[in-house]
C-alpha cells in the first residue's frame, strides 16, 4: 500500500472541493439564484368560488312570548323585566316565564282610582244640584199658579169698579199669566241642562272606569306565561344584546322571549357590500358549527336583503342573508355561531394556481414559470378567482410549476406572450384589484425578499 503524505492529502481534498463548486455553479438553473423561492404546481379540477361569512342559528318558525299587548291603551309606555327564567329552559303551556316591574303601573292604577273617585263625586254633586234646582223650579211654578188664581178673582171683582181699577186688575192678571208661562218654559230648559250635565259627568265617570279596567287587565298580564310548550330563547334588542333581567320592554315591542320550532333551522348571516353581489337565492352552502368544526351541514340561500344596514362594530354596510339548513339536527340550538361557505360559482375541469403566483404588468397578467432549469416570464389569461386561487384559462398546463415570489433577476426576464394576444402597455394610475369578472386582474408580484407562502403551496 502506497502511503500518501499528509500535505498531499490536503492538496487533493482542496482540488476536489474546487471542482465540485465549479460544477455546482455551472449546472445551477439560470435565473434562479434565489433557491428559497416557493414553487406551486398548476392544479386541475373543479374550481369553486366561495364567499365565507359568519352567521348565527335561529329557528325559522317560532312563537313569541309577549307582555301585555294593550300597554298603549293603559298609557304604560315601557317597563322593566324583574325576573326571567334562564335561557334554554324547557317550559309547558301556562308556565310562568317572566315577571314585569309593577312599580310604574301601580302608580298609574292609584292615579286612575283617584280620578274615578273624583268623577263619581262630581256625578253625585251634579245629581243633587239638579234635584234641588228642579224642585225649586216646580215650587215656584206652584206659587205662580196660586198668584194667577188670585189675579183672576181680583179681575172678576173689579168688573163693577171704576175703569182704572178694572184696567189695573186686567194688567195684573196678564202679568201673572205670562210669568207662569215663562216659568214652565224655564223648567223645561233646566231639565235639559240637568240631563246634559249628568251625561257629561257620567261619561267622565265611565271613562275613568274603563281606564281602571284596562290598567287592571294590563297589571294581571305582568305575570307572563308561556303560550305553548318549548325551549325559551331570549330575543335581541336593537343593539344586538339579548334581553334579560333589567331590560326594558315597550308598548311597541313587548316581546320578552321566543319558543322556537327546532325542526327547521336557518343561519342568519351578514355579508359585506363587496361580496353580496355574488350571492343569490338558491345557491348551495356548507354550514359548519364553531362549536364542532368537523360537522358539515348542507344549506341553501333563501333570501338576500336588497338594502344594506349598519351593524354594531361594523365599518361598512352589510346585507342580511338567510340560509336554510337542509335537515334538522338534534344538536342544533338557536344562537350557535356558524361559518357559512356560500358557493357562488363553479368551473368544471379548470386549471388554477395560487393568487400569489399571478402578477400584473400594466393590465397584462403573467406568472414566473419554471421549466426545467430555467425560469420564464409567461403571459396568462385569467378567469374566476376566489379567496386563495385563480383560474388560468390560457398559458399554463397541468403540473406546470410557477413561482410564488419573483426571482432575483425578474427585471431582466422578457415576457413570453400568448399566441394571438397582444400584451397591453402599463397604464398610469393605481394598481388594479382582484375581481371575479373576466379577465381578472390580480395582485402585483411580491418583492424578492418576501416571506414564503408555504401555507398554500408545495415545494418543488
Amino acid at each position: 500500500m502506497i502511503r500518501i503524505p499528509r500535505k498531499r492529502w490536503v492538496a487533493l481534498l482542496a482540488i476536489i472541493a474546487a471542482a465540485t463548486g465549479v460544477s455546482a455553479w455551472y449546472f445551477a438553473p439560470a435565473g434562479t439564484k434565489d433557491d428559497s423561492a416557493v414553487i406551486a404546481r398548476v392544479k386541475k379540477g373543479d374550481f369553486h368560488v366561495v364567499v365565507t361569512s359568519a352567521g348565527e342559528l335561529r329557528a325559522k318558525k317560532f312563537v313569541q312570548i309577549q307582555g301585555p299587548l294593550n300597554m298603549q291603551q293603559a298609557e304604560i309606555w315601557q317597563t322593566k323585566i324583574s325576573s326571567l327564567v334562564p335561557e334554554g329552559t324547557v317550559v309547558k303551556e301556562g308556565d310562568v316565564v317572566a315577571e314585569l316591574d309593577r312599580s310604574g303601573i301601580a302608580a298609574k292604577l292609584a292615579e286612575i282610582s283617584l280620578a274615578l273617585q273624583k268623577a263619581e263625586a262630581q256625578l253625585t254633586q251634579a245629581q243633587l244640584d239638579s234635584t234641588l234646582n228642579l224642585a225649586t223650579a216646580r215650587e215656584d211654578m206652584k206659587t205662580m199658579e196660586l198668584s194667577l188664581e188670585e189675579k183672576r178673582i181680583a179681575k172678576e171683582q173689579a168688573a163693577y169698579e171704576s175703569p182704572s181699577i178694572k184696567r189695573q186688575a186686567e194688567i195684573d192678571y196678564e202679568k201673572a199669566t205670562r210669568a207662569l208661562a215663562q216659568a214652565k218654559t224655564n223648567y223645561v230648559t233646566k231639565t235639559q241642562q240637568a240631563i246634559a250635565k249628568m251625561a257629561e259627568v257620567g261619561s267622565d265617570v265611565q271613562r275613568q272606569r274603563n281606564k281602571l279596567t284596562i290598567v287592571q287587565d294590563v297589571l294581571a298580564n305582568f305575570t307572563i306565561k308561556a303560550p305553548g310548550s318549548g325551549m325559551v330563547i331570549y330575543v335581541k334588542e336593537w343593539n344586538g344584546k339579548k334581553k334579560g333581567v333589567g331590560s326594558q320592554i315597550n308598548a311597541w315591542d313587548p316581546t320578552v322571549a321566543t319558543l322556537p320550532d327546532l325542526g327547521e333551522m336557518e343561519s342568519l348571516s351578514y355579508v359585506n357590500e363587496i361580496d353580496v353581489r355574488k350571492i343569490a337565492a338558491g345557491q348551495k352552502v356548507t354550514v359548519s358549527l364553531d362549536s364542532d368544526p368537523t360537522k358539515k351541514l348542507a344549506g341553501t340561500v333563501t333570501a338576500v336583503a336588497n338594502v344594506g344596514e349598519q351593524r354594531p362594530n361594523a365599518d361598512s354596510k352589510v346585507f342580511e342573508v338567510k340560509i336554510l339548513l337542509a335537515q334538522a339536527d338534534t344538536t342544533l340550538r338557536p344562537g350557535m355561531t356558524t361559518s357559512n361557505a356560500i358557493e357562488t360559482n363553479t368551473v368544471k375541469n379548470a386549471l388554477y394556481v395560487p393568487l400569489e403566483a399571478v402578477a400584473v404588468d400594466g393590465t397584462t397578467p403573467f406568472v414566473y414559470k419554471r421549466d426545467g432549469t430555467r425560469v420564464t416570464k409567461q403571459q396568462v389569461e385569467t378567469g374566476l378567482a376566489n379567496e386563495n386561487e385563480i383560474v388560468i384559462a390560457k398559458g399554463l398546463e397541468r403540473d406546470d410549476r410557477v413561482l410564488l415570489t419573483a426571482p432575483a433577476d425578474h427585471d431582466k426576464l422578457e415576457l413570453k406572450t400568448l399566441p394571438g394576444i397582444k400584451p397591453q402597455p402599463p397604464q398610469p394610475g393605481p394598481a388594479d384589484t382582484p375581481s371575479t369578472a373576466k379577465p381578472v386582474p390580480v395582485k402585483p408580484p411580491a418583492p424578492p425578499n418576501a416571506a414564503p407562502a408555504t401555507a398554500r403551496a408545495t415545494k418543488s
